[in-house]
């Protein structure tokens, strides 16, 4: 490869002098490397310069050198964070720990632009008297955990604009190791525009979020208790589990509440069966023979009682959930007709259920029934619903909703071809209930089910399964948006409308060949 040639300047001040070498090394890329060079350095070319000459000049090693013409720059360089334009101009930075706040304003009006607060009520309610005294408009927190909350909330109701950034968009700076510095990083991004907000629904909606959270809980904690009387069960070698297809229901509460109270003849235990109940009473009976042990019947008994407590529990968050839906203001201009008017859909066999009847009240506020959707029951829209709200103007495209939800494609891109293309991890509640959805319909004759099918064949249960939540997501977002009905084409029209679309396909194709298509004659 022929050697490559730059020209290099030099200054005629021989008392402020510097140059600058250009080297490439033949193992690294062709990228020019830029080294500056002091004057009290000896290089080997130092005695060939000569500052009075002004033509340019060439070198052993194929280097040109020349005078320098006022400022000179080596290579472009991108314009540093400090000449951007500011955006935010009333902005501020706060950095939230368990203990302390770090906050940072670009003016005081006691000239101390950085503070710590404590994290007390009177604490952040000074600290909100200072941001408001500062002119503040805007701020930025930055937090772990659910520090940020409480100074979220003073914030919001002093009329402030508060953006709850993500952490991960600003950690990767070197060198900012304190609170102190990063308060003052925050405050200079917010400033100049480079943080995007969290997103967090109105207020009502998240007062509905926290119960639906805290109703999941509750179920999830009762999960376990379930496992501990298996447990006792099968130590016992009472195998109950294996005659009924969840020992929560009908027959086997009646059953296992008789153990508990001392009840051991099996044929007697066998008789609390319910008619619905697909096993018979002698195959019941048989299961329930066993060697009976006060230790196991006393951990039975225990595990019996938590599980009963956690229902309680759970059937009072019902209530409260029920109470708030009364509570919440429709979003749209509601219809009685259309209220009392909604189409039958099966019930879900969803053991863990709410018991509110919430399906007029989510129509009542949302202004779409999105229980019609297939895949969707009553417990996932509530979910869907208090996660994403139902203003859909915070995401500007369907596109940027699944984006958020975690189910649009997340694509490696170099040199123009796509390398990796798969769903980035995501915690999203949101994403996990279009998810839960898109398993509901894999069987289903509806245009869902068959498009998870289809993609189940080219790509595997699990794409097609991120793929059919991807779709169910568009599709909400775009009920929500235009408060349209919900109209499912089925699965036969859908498999004719991707009939006649891989037709063209081929049609297509073969002209491009040089072939023409033709069906065949139906005799």
């Amino acid at each position: 490869m022929e050697a490559a040639k730059i020209i290099v300047p030099y200054s005629k001040n021989k008392t402020n002098r510097t140059l600058v070498r250009w080297r490439q090394e033949s193992h690294k890329s062709p990228k020019a490397n830029v080294v500056p060079v002091l004057k009290w350095f000896q290089p080997w070319w130092r005695g060939k310069l000569d500052p009075d000459e002004e033509s340019i000049f060439e070198t052993e090693n194929g280097l040109e050198y020349g005078p320098m013409q006022g400022e000179v720059v080596v290579s472009k360089r991108k314009k540093t964070i400090d000449q951007m334009t500011v955006v935010n101009s009333n902005a501020a930075g706060l950095d939230i720990g368990a203990r302390e706040i770090w906050a940072c304003v670009g003016v005081s009006p006691d000239g101390e632009c950085i503070k710590q607060f404590g994290t007390f009520t009177p604490d952040l309610q000074r600290l909100a008297d200072w941001l408001v005294a500062c002119d503040v408009k805007t701020v930025a927190l930055e937090s772990t955990g659910l520090y940020w909350l409480a100074i979220f909330e003073i914030l919001e109701a002093r009329g402030l604009k508060v953006w709850l950034v993500n952490a991960r968009h600003i950690k990767n700076v070197p060198g900012r190791k304190s609170d102190y510095l990063d308060c003052q990083w925050i405050h200079k991004l917010h400033s100049l525009g480079l943080l995007n907000a969290s997103f967090r629904p109105d207020g009502e909606m998240c007062a509905l979020r926290a119960y639906l959270r805290h109703r999941a809980q509750l179920v999830q904690h009762r999960a376990p208790h379930i496992l501990h009387m298996q447990k006792a069960l099968q130590q016992m070698n009472i195998q109950l589990h294996h005659v009924l297809s969840n020992i929560t229901g009908a027959t086997g509460m009646a059953i296992l509440r008789a153990i508990v109270a001392g009840e051991r003849d099996a044929v007697t235990l066998a008789q609390l069966r319910n008619p619905a109940c697909q096993s018979s009473e002698e195959t019941i009976a048989k299961a329930l023979t066993g060697e009976w042990k006060n230790e196991h019947v006393f951990a039975l008994q225990q595990s019996l009682e938590l599980y009963d407590f956690y229902t309680q529990q759970i059937a009072a968050c019902d209530v409260q959930i029920q109470h708030q839906f009364a509570a919440m203001k429709p979003r749209w201009t509601n219809d009685s007709q259309v209220l009392a008017a909604l189409p039958a859909k099966a019930n879900s066999k969803m053991r863990n259920r709410s018991a509110v009847h919430s399906r007029a009240e989510l129509l009542r506020i949302a202004g779409v029934d999105l229980v019609a959707v297939d895949g969707l029951n009553i417990s996932l829209a509530q979910t869907i619903l208090s996660e994403i709200g139902t203003d859909m103007s915070k995401w500007s495209t369907e596109k940027h909703f699944a984006s958020w939800l975690g189910l649009a494609p997340h694509n490696d891109i170099s040199g123009g071809k796509v390398l990796r293309s798969r769903t980035l991890p995501s915690q999203n509640r949101a994403g996990q209930a279009f998810r839960q959805a898109a398993a509901a319909v894999s069987r289903t004759p509806s245009a869902f089910g068959a498009f998870y099918r289809r993609k189940r064949v080219q790509l595997g249960p699990q794409q097609a399964q991120a793929a059919t939540a991807h779709k169910i997501a568009r599709t909400v977002y775009y009920l929500l948006k235009h408060h349209v009905p919900y109209q499912d084409v089925g699965a036969e029209i859908y498999e004719q409308t991707q009939r006649e679309r891989d037709i063209a396909h081929l049609r297509k194709k073969a002209a491009k060949l040089g072939f023409t298509l033709t069906a065949p004659q139906v005799t």
